[in-house]
């Protein structure tokens, strides 16, 4: 696979692991990966939001349980780490919705410098997941 395009909608600290860990394993592979974060998952683009993912619902009391595991796993436990290693393998490319940062407070001032900035999910859609080898929604 040459390119993968990932949608992100959620921001509780659980699901967002995983579309983070499948961009970061494909990019290691030299698979160009692009993702767009949308809803609330849009705030994960920011250090303060990064910062504070939450495991939402029902399995609310065992956040600490699974940061203890995803450190067992070897992987950092803090959000804004994972981008930064996801970054550092130079094929991943983060952006943010325009119409969910403008619901969610998320402006160029607040975004993380390793975002690429703010798009339209339309652009998104048309240049990058309908060009993409393979395209996932979380």
């Amino acid at each position: 696979m040459k390119s993968l395009a990932i949608v992100v909608r959620d921001d509780s600290y659980d699901k967002i692991l995983t579309p983070l860990a499948f961009a970061y394993l494909t990019a290691s592979e030299g698979t160009q990966v692009d993702m767009l974060f949308v809803n609330w998952a849009v705030k994960a683009l920011t250090a303060e939001g990064a910062a504070n993912l939450k495991i939402d619902g029902r399995h609310a009391a065992d956040e600490e349980k699974v940061r203890e595991g995803v450190a067992r796993a070897g992987l950092p436990t803090d959000i804004y780490e994972v981008i930064k290693a996801l970054k550092s393998t130079g094929t991943v490319n983060l952006y943010a919705c325009s119409l969910a940062a403008s619901i969610f407070g998320v402006d160029e001032k607040n975004l993380i410098p390793e975002a690429e900035g703010i798009v339209g999910a339309s652009w998104f859609l048309n240049d990058k997941a309908a060009k993409a080898d393979h395209y996932q929604y979380f």
